[in-house]
């Protein structure tokens, strides 16, 4: 409890610093009297003054504020030059757009900091859709999709990696897709009803890669010893059911204490089917690992890598964002803060690197969000600064009133969702929802 509340507080406090900092750092640059500088809402803290800025942290810390002179046309202005309502559009514009620039700056270094120390990734991920298994009763499986398969279109998209294939599948849960297909040279088009999984709301089909877990080590005399397994096997079945992933392999060899099980086995060009037997504990003793490679590409290749990453995720955010308008995406695949402190606790018991990876995400998401032109969002205010220049004029003060209270209620309106999905996946406070 302790480690996740300290994880969530570092991560959005640098998550805010950052982003109130490039409005500070932008409006004291071109002249603008910055009043203060805070990490939080309401009532303050501590703090301290400075010159003109008085620099604090506030009791609520979801968020932060840089208030600078002259910000709203309703405060009395003397027509000063440092007060912001005196500069040009384009200076209070770069004054707004820092704030988000500064956080996917920093969802940019992260990434490539990471990506600096090395990562490990599935070795599937950029490998092409071949299809390896098809779950029993899955989707997939009742709408004849089969192993071999090469999966190029997802709803209408193309997808060129099994990566593709997982975000286009993931943000649709409950959504009848058409999946196009290549079988022996033939292109097929068939519909799949998606299912969900997780308490995220993924969509899943059924369909898994073709890779198999390893065995990193095999503990002499055990059960699997003694059924001839060695180091750096390829584990392809168990009892004839395929493995791909580690935490199958583990799940159906438990299943089968004191009986005797079949491996079929991947040993270089050879396919070999072992007889072994487990444990009372359901264990054959070996260790056992996902199909990874690990990324080390360098100072230059990690900011480049970092900069392709953060591009794609980019399109996917709003790919997310444009499904919540259409429908397509479920509203429950949105995060709040109850999730977000979850997730900085359990990341940042992996270590730094996930962690920052984390962060990263995170960071990203806010400056995207932030560019929405939301009224209250810095996008909002772009945006109205926009609309002025088409009309030539700035709008009245009731106008501006009207926008930013649609902004405010569109925001409450998204926190209360986001607040209700992390609430539900709670066990304990979901039990107590007696509609759902």
């Amino acid at each position: 409890m302790l480690t996740t509340l300290v994880a969530f507080v570092f991560l959005l406090g640098v998550l805010i610093f950052v982003h109130e900092l490039g409005h500070y750092m932008m409006a004291k640059r071109i002249g603008i009297r910055v009043l203060t500088f805070s990490l939080g809402f309401g009532p303050k803290i501590v703090g301290f003054r400075r010159g003109d800025t008085e620099y604090c942290i506030s009791a609520v810390p979801l968020g932060g504020y840089v208030k600078m002179a002259g910000e709203t046309s309703e405060e009395p202005l003397s027509g000063r030059p440092d007060e912001f309502m005196s500069r040009t559009k384009w200076e209070r514009f770069q004054v707004l757009i820092m704030g988000p620039v500064m956080n996917i700056a920093l969802a940019i270094v992260l990434t490539a900091v990471v990506l600096t120390f090395g990562a490990e990734v599935p070795t599937f991920e950029d490998q092409s859709a071949v299809v390896g298994a098809v779950l029993a009763g899955s989707p997939a499986a009742q709408s004849g999709i089969r192993p071999g398969d090469l999966i190029t279109q997802v709803g209408g998209r193309g997808v060129a990696t099994w990566g593709d294939v997982y975000v286009r599948v993931g943000a649709q849960p409950n959504r009848e897709l058409p999946i196009t297909v290549v079988r022996d040279g033939r292109q097929l088009t068939l519909g799949v009803k998606t299912t969900t999984e997780g308490k995220y709301d993924v969509g899943d089909i059924g369909v898994l890669p073709n890779v198999h877990p390893h065995l990193a080590a095999v503990t002499p005399d055990s059960p699997a010893a003694q059924a001839g397994l060695k180091p750096g096997d390829l584990v392809a079945a168990v009892n004839g059911e395929t493995m791909v992933f580690q935490r199958q392999l583990v799940a159906a060899i438990s299943k089968y204490p004191n009986k005797p099980i079949t491996l079929t086995i991947l040993r270089g060009r050879e396919r070999l089917d072992l007889q072994a037997t487990p444990g009372p504990n359901g264990k054959i003793g070996v260790l056992t690992g996902d199909a990874l490679k690990t990324i080390n590409p360098g100072p230059l290749g990690a900011i480049k890598m970092s900069l392709q990453k953060n591009y794609e995720f980019a399109g996917l955010i709003y790919q997310t964002l444009g499904g919540l308008l259409t429908r397509e995406t479920s509203p429950r695949q949105l995060m709040g803060p109850v999730a977000i402190a979850q997730l900085s606790g359990q990341y940042a018991e992996l270590g730094w690197l996930p962690y920052f990876l984390l962060m990263a995400s995170i960071s990203l998401n806010l400056g995207l969000l932030n560019l929405l032109p939301i009224p209250v969002l810095d996008g909002g205010h772009i945006f109205i600064m926009l609309l002025e220049g088409v009309a030539r004029r700035d709008f009245s003060t009731k106008v501006k009133e009207k926008m930013l209270l649609a902004g405010f209620v569109v925001l409450m309106m998204l926190m209360v969702t986001v607040i209700y999905n992390d609430l539900t996946r709670i066990s304990w406070i979901e039990r107590l929802m007696f509609w759902r």
